[in-house]
């Protein structure tokens, strides 16, 4: 969709803030994929290299599949350009050198040494591009006494730790509900990526950055990870109520439930005032006691909404200033207006499905006079080496550029206009 102003009219579109990088894509399944996607929304022209037989492994994952089409593989791959290569043969090698010569960004996500034995080292990339900026992401890391081993989403939530902290308790570990550890490890290369190109605008030279799915949860563990570094306590699981503040969570109404977050003395004095609660009551009087007594806690608040619905309590709630909100399902969250309101939707037309809705890009744009700049040239992900042809096309012109890639290879896109 076209981002809009907060007066309903149509905002500029603008090439976004990477307009002019080239980005080869040569990651798979999601780690890497949603990296190379961030980029894309920022305006970077992406090439997606596929093996020629079945693409990434995510064409294949599903059902769902719509049209043949995997609903997967089109989460992590929209603003991207799909070209075929089989990187073990010699055309294959002799086009990645070519589109390494001309990339700004090199991702990938290959096992730690596989890049090497096709044929491109760290020193190799140097020699061809020195002003490229590598992205390696790795499951557990590229060194260290476990570097070596393979990694998947579930493994490394388990192995990092973010699993004891899911679940109703600490008998009850449980994954979270998206591959966080590959979108996580996506997230922290993309800035990594942008780091290291605002370096190479001091210093003329590219990099290597690495991150795994190890490092994107540790990196995320937050004051769980003190809580263990400097207190010596190991954080739980402790269902849907917050480990250090009370009464934080889901509770129980007439009619399901709601959630709310007492944050603050002000704010519980305040939930005290609305619902007849005397705030200093024996072993609630201030946050530590609360948490010390967070079952007593629970049980109190839940009494006094088990005479309410949810809707006319979250009204009650928001009169009182207090945060609070419902649980909604995926198409309540997709049907929200605010959510369409904060670009999070986007419609693009696609090669097969025609005309279809995604789920947009977190960041949003402005300049200081108050006008929305963010990136709109979004396009569906791509069909198998859709766009193999014109990207050798550019790779061949001795006088290509980045626009020159742009004018052939970007598809029109009817449903953004």
């Amino acid at each position: 969709m076209i981002p809009h102003r907060d007066d309903g009219t149509r905002a500029p579109v603008t090439g976004g803030p990477l307009s002019g990088i080239v980005v080869a894509d040569l990651t798979r399944a999601l780690a890497g994929p949603h990296a190379a996607m961030m980029l894309g929304d920022l305006g970077a022209t992406v090439i997606k290299v596929e093996s020629p037989d079945t693409g990434d492994d995510t064409r294949g994952w599903g059902p769902p599949f719509v049209a043949g089409e995997s609903t997967y593989f089109l989460s992590a791959n929209r603003n991207k350009r799909s070209m075929t290569l089989d990187l073990k043969s010699d055309d294959g090698r002799r086009t990645l050198e070519a589109l390494v010569r001309r990339a700004d960004v090199l991702l990938e996500n290959f096992r730690v040494g596989v890049l090497d034995r096709l044929g491109f080292p760290a020193e190799r990339l140097a020699e061809l591009n020195p002003r490229l900026v590598v992205l390696s992401i790795s499951g557990f890391g590229h060194d260290g006494p476990e570097g070596a081993r393979p990694g998947y989403d579930q493994i490394a939530q388990g192995e990092a730790g973010l699993m004891s902290l899911t679940g109703a308790g600490p008998d009850d570990p449980q994954r979270v509900g998206v591959p966080i550890a590959d979108l996580l490890a996506g997230i922290h290369g993309a800035y990594g990526v942008l780091a290291a190109l605002l370096e190479r605008e001091r210093t003329g030279r590219g990099q290597i950055v690495r991150t795994s799915l190890l490092a994107g949860i540790v990196g995320v563990h937050a004051f769980q990870g003190t809580k263990w570094t400097v207190a010596g306590q190991v954080g739980r699981a402790q269902g849907n109520h917050h480990p250090s503040i009370c009464p934080y969570g889901l509770f129980r109404t007439r009619d399901g439930a709601v959630q709310m977050a007492i944050g603050s003395e002000g704010l519980w004095g305040r939930f005290c005032s609305a619902f007849g609660i005397d705030p200093v009551t024996d072993g609630m009087a201030v946050n530590s006691d609360r948490v010390a007594n967070r079952e007593k806690v629970i049980a109190l608040v839940e009494g006094v909404f088990a005479g309410h619905d949810s809707e006319p309590l979250l009204a009650s709630l928001a009169e009182a200033g207090i945060p609070a909100g419902r649980v909604r399902d995926l198409r309540e969250v997709y049907e929200w207006e605010q959510t369409r309101s904060q670009g999070l939707l986007l419609d693009v037309h696609h090669e097969t499905l025609g005309d279809v809705t995604l789920p947009g890009p977190p960041l949003r744009f402005f300049d200081f006079g108050g006008t929305e700049t963010t990136f709109t040239g979004h396009t569906a992900p791509p069909v198998l080496g859709a766009d193999s042809e014109a990207v050798r096309a550019w790779l061949a012109a001795a006088s290509g550029n980045t626009a020159a890639l742009e004018n052939v290879v970007a598809p029109e896109n009817p449903a953004a206009s």
